[in-house]
């Protein structure tokens, strides 16, 4: 289908989510649909519905609140998977099923279907699919590994059967650019109907090509491009919203299409995604990273001080900052940090920004200079009301005569409850009196400390890692004390691992739902 309209299709919500240790609470996945909605995504993939009663219920609530975005469900290539996500997505203004199946060498085995066996699969659900809702979207999983001419068969049955969009996943990674562009191509000139249909294409991000191999399945002809904001999502990552839609902007010489996308609402979301997700977003990340605007070598600060183009090829408005500089510090107000915020790509509710103002005045009481780091840190911290474990107070006391020895109160489904605990290291002694208050089997997998500005005085951002039973979930806090930020952040993976064995039904986390046919 020729248009020089390239639909944007966000799959933060479905494969982002995917992320271990990225899931997101019922409230923030509404929060994230309603922001792609306002920046003008077209179809919104808002999750897997047979994964778990709580994915169900946040795809219907998105499906019934969307504005304008198409809403899309996934399903495995069965029956139920299908009929549960037409539940989810049907009361939505414009609805979407996306079904799949893996048609490659090494994913027809995992169902033991020969080639025949998976051709009448395919007609049958898509078919299936088609009976319950116009909008059929179909990918032949790991479509880049798949034979061409089998790959060729199974996308005509599968438009046959009424499928409207064709979407070809590089599902591991796997090609290069001028592959992308070369089998878009290929299966249009090639598989009857394919001019009545529209492609799309889904790269991950393995090979760190994913943006680039979708631009190029563009130049093959591809109209729809999945993608995820900072490019969220299983292993290495897919590819990313921002990156996709500014290239096709800045780049709009060499390739002239055009997206729905406000790019001036890309930085807000970006950063609330990073929070939600508890995947902060890498200072040299293309478009939203912290240094994707910043310039330190004397030769670019003076290019810049003559001509910003010299060493920028965008604007930072374009992607929603101000060049506009508001120093803060103790005697600031709630006024003058939504506009500090605001310019660094911050649109926050009345109510989040209380919970940021607050810790900002304990921050600018201790703190001789208030960054924009240590701003960006504040709000990222993932932190809410409804947390069952909230740090009250913490003593620690450490040195060269060990053992370090922590003393803590914790407020526990709304008691305060008190320990000591000691420990190798004041941080050691630190976790063992979380888990002497609130006992749990959860392990630690990954403890990281980084300064997020410079001095003695500078705030330390925590990032702490933790599995239970399979379930993955990280938590993030920034404090001038270090042992203080790393208890925090110890605590706020646990809340987040709380919400996920609470919300997920036994059997079927979205972690543990196997792709394979149920």
């Amino acid at each position: 289908m020729t248009t020089d309209k390239v639909l944007i299709f966000d799959t933060t919500l479905r494969d982002g989510e995917q992320s271990p240790g990225a899931t997101m609470t019922h409230d923030e996945k509404l929060e994230i649909a309603e922001l792609l909605d306002e920046m003008g995504v077209d179809i919104i993939e808002a999750g897997f519905p047979i994964a778990s009663e709580g994915d169900f219920k946040a795809v219907s609530e998105i499906a019934a609140q969307a504005k304008s975005a198409t809403i899309c469900g996934l399903a495995r290539a069965n029956y139920k998977d299908i009929d549960r996500c037409w539940e989810a997505v049907k009361h939505a203004k414009s609805p979407r099923i996306h079904t799949f199946i893996g048609t490659s060498p090494l994913h027809r085995a995992i169902p033991n279907l020969n080639m025949d066996e998976m051709a009448e699969r395919i007609h049958d659900t898509v078919t299936h699919a088609r009976n319950l809702c116009d909008n059929v979207q179909w990918s032949p999983m790991d479509a880049t590994r798949t034979e061409e001419d089998y790959l060729c068969r199974v996308v005509e049955i599968a438009i046959r059967a009424g499928a409207s969009t064709i979407n070809i996943p590089d599902t591991v990674g796997y090609t290069a650019p001028v592959e992308s562009a070369d089998l878009i191509r290929m299966l249009i000139n090639k598989v009857p109907g394919a001019d009545d249909v529209i492609f799309a294409t889904h790269c991950h991000n393995d090979l760190g090509m994913a943006t680039a191999n979708s631009l190029a399945a563009v130049e093959g002809g591809a109209r729809q491009i999945e993608c995820t904001i900072n490019g969220l999502g299983e292993r290495a990552g897919n590819t990313a919203l921002e990156e996709v839609v500014m290239a096709l902007k800045v780049r709009g010489d060499i390739m002239p299409y055009t997206t729905g996308i406000d790019t001036r609402k890309i930085m807000n979301i970006s950063r609330r995604v990073a929070t939600v997700s508890g995947f902060p977003v890498q200072f040299n990340k293309a478009i939203v990273g912290k240094n994707a605007f910043a310039h330190e070598s004397g030769i670019h600060q003076d290019g810049m001080l003559k001509n910003r183009e010299t060493f920028e090829v965008m604007k930072p408005e374009d992607v929603g900052l101000s060049g506009t500089s508001l120093p803060l510090g103790k005697h600031s107000g709630r006024a003058a940090l939504r506009a500090k915020l605001s310019e660094l790509g911050f649109d926050l509710a009345d109510n989040q920004l209380n919970d940021v103002f607050v810790r900002f005045k304990d921050l600018a009481d201790r703190k001789k200079e208030v960054f924009d780091d240590d701003l960006m840190a504040l709000v990222t911290q993932n932190e809410t009301e409804d947390d069952r474990l909230k740090l009250k107070s913490l003593k620690v006391v450490c040195g060269t005569d060990g053992p370090q020895k922590a003393d803590m109160v914790m407020e526990v489904d709304g008691k305060d409850v008190e320990t000591s605990a000691t420990g190798d290291g004041p941080v050691d002694a630190t976790f063992n009196a979380v888990k002497s208050i609130f006992k749990h089997g959860a392990r630690l997998q990954l403890y990281q400390v980084q300064a997020v500005t410079e001095g003695t005085d500078a705030q330390a951002t925590v990032s702490v890692r933790m599995e239970e039973d399979g379930r993955i979930a990280t938590g993030q806090s920034a404090d001038t004390d270090t042992v203080v930020a790393s208890a925090k952040a110890y605590i706020n993976a646990l809340n987040r691992l709380l919400v996920r064995r609470e919300q997920s039904a036994p059997g079927y986390d979205v972690k543990g739902v196997s792709y394979k046919d149920a």
